[in-house]
C-alpha cells in the first residue's frame, strides 16, 4: 500500500522457497545434496553435470538447471511407494509453495540468480536405468521443468523464489 501511495511498483513478489538443491558431476551418479550452489550464467549450477558438459542428454536436449515442485513430488509419493526425499527425482532444485506450471513463461529470482522457464522436463527410460524400474512412469507429467540461468548468483535452501514484474532485471 505504502508504494503504491509513493507512486511506486512493486518488482517483484514472493511466492515459494527453495527447499533442496542436488547436483551430480556426471551422468548416472548419485544426486548429492548441498546447501547452496553458484548458477551460472547461460551454464548452469556449478559443479553438475549439464555445467560441465557430462550429462547424458548434453548432445541433444540438456538443460541448465531443472526444477521440480514439491507438490509434484507429494503427486507421485500419492502414487507410488518410491522415496523421492534423496534426490532420485533426478532435478537440481525442489520448490515449495507453488506448482510448477505457474513459472511458465516467468522470468523468477532464487536466491542472488535470476531464470527463465524453457520447458517441461519429461521422464525418459534412462531415469528408470539408474534409479530403478519404475520411476519415469511415476514422476510422468509431475517431473519438474528446464530452466535457463539469465544471471549468475548464489542459491541457498531457504531463499526465496520471486516473480520479476520488469524487464529490466
Amino acid at each position: 500500500m505504502l508504494l503504491q501511495w509513493l507512486g511506486l511498483k512493486p518488482h517483484r513478489r514472493v511466492i515459494a522457497r527453495l527447499n533442496a538443491i542436488y547436483v551430480t558431476k556426471a551422468a548416472g551418479q548419485q544426486m548429492v545434496e548441498v546447501s547452496s550452489v553458484q548458477a551460472i550464467r547461460d551454464h548452469g549450477l556449478q559443479g553438475d553435470r549439464y555445467y560441465n558438459g557430462t550429462g547424458f542428454w548434453k548432445a541433444t536436449d540438456s538443460c541448465q538447471v531443472t526444477l521440480i515442485s514439491m507438490d509434484d513430488l507429494r503427486k507421485v509419493k500419492r502414487r507410488s511407494q518410491l522415496d523421492l526425499n534423496n534426490g532420485s527425482h533426478r532435478r537440481n532444485l525442489v520448490i515449495d509453495g507453488i506448482k510448477t506450471k505457474v513459472l511458465e513463461g516467468q522470468v523468477f529470482r532464487i536466491g542472488e540468480a535470476l531464470f527463465r522457464y524453457q520447458k517441461p522436463r519429461p521422464p525418459c527410460g534412462y531415469l528408470d536405468k539408474i534409479e530403478g524400474r519404475g520411476m519415469a512412469h511415476a514422476l510422468g507429467r509431475h517431473s519438474g521443468v528446464c530452466l535457463q540461468v539469465v544471471r549468475s548468483g548464489m542459491l541457498c535452501i531457504g531463499d526465496t523464489v520471486e516473480f520479476i514484474q520488469d524487464d529490466n532485471h
